[in-house]
């Protein structure tokens, strides 16, 4: 279905028109009667049959319907001052997509709607999206520092560069279950000359980050020296983190990749732009 652009504007305007914000929160929603207008429904009852649909579209994805859709009562008039209660549906952004989806596709506002609410959806996704990276960065650039300071530490105490990198992969061999570094990598399909944590989930990032902080700490106050007894030491740590992660059902062997930290910087850098350019599909 083609749309003019005075069409599209006027639409807008509409949809604009019915957004309810959370008082003292910046948080978005619609009211299901205020939509069933815009959408061109006059009966509630067959709003209400794509409204169920839209549900259990939200079940059969593993999203709590709770979380999106909000039975309420709201009070209507009906004339000569009377008024009547009346159910109501209070609706996030990614609600009104899927009630969008399974509307009726040859009503030009449910057409327009698909649109309008699946960019609003992919928004929200963005911003999701710039969340997590920023935690997975702190998290990766904890480890760096962390790493660069048992780095130095065991220089002073006589290990060389190629015997932090034997320590540092015998470590990751206690936390990762008997798999070293270049395991691990093979096992996630990370090439050689990539960090292994640029692929970690934030999760095993901070357990990394944890045992390294642990046998920093303890090189310095039990004041060790030599590869041999420092090695011991990151093991022992890395074995204490796992113990403490398997005791809640976590192997981090076992969890999946995460996407490379460097496309998903890349990734959410040039997605942010377009959206701040309208220029979103």
């Amino acid at each position: 279905m083609e749309f003019k652009k005075a069409k599209i504007v006027e639409l807008k305007k509409k949809f604009d028109a019915i957004i309810n914000k959370e008082e003292n929160e910046n948080v978005e929603f619609w009211y299901a009667r205020d939509l069933q207008i815009q959408l061109g429904y006059t009966q509630w009852r067959n709003f209400l049959e794509v409204i169920n649909k839209a549900i259990e579209s939200c079940k059969n994805v593993g999203i709590s319907e709770n979380d999106h859709f909000a039975k309420v009562s709201k009070m209507i008039d009906i004339g000569k001052s009377a008024k009547r209660e009346v159910e109501d549906y209070m609706l996030t952004r990614y609600a009104c997509y899927l009630i969008a989806q399974n509307g009726d596709s040859k009503k030009e506002e449910i057409a327009f709607a698909q649109s309008y609410f699946a960019v609003q959806t992919r928004k929200q996704e963005i911003i999701e999206d710039r969340i997590k990276l920023m935690n997975r960065l702190e998290a990766r650039e904890k480890l760096k520092e962390s790493e660069k300071q048992l780095s130095k530490n065991i220089y002073e105490r006589g290990v060389d560069d190629l015997g932090f990198a034997r320590i540092r992969s015998k470590g990751d061999s206690a936390l990762f279950g008997g798999l070293n570094t270049m395991q691990m990598k093979a096992k996630y399909g990370v090439k050689e000359n990539r960090p292994l944590a640029d692929f970690l989930p934030t999760l095993t990032i901070a357990a990394k980050n944890l045992a390294t902080e642990m046998t920093n700490y303890n090189v310095t106050e039990k004041d060790m020296y030599g590869e041999e007894s420092i090695t011991g030491e990151h093991i022992d740590n890395n074995l204490s983190v796992r113990s403490m992660l398997n005791k809640r059902g976590i192997k981090p062997e076992n969890l999946k990749p995460a996407e490379d930290l460097k496309k998903l910087e890349r990734r959410v850098k040039n997605e942010s732009k377009k959206m701040a350019s309208n220029k979103l599909p």
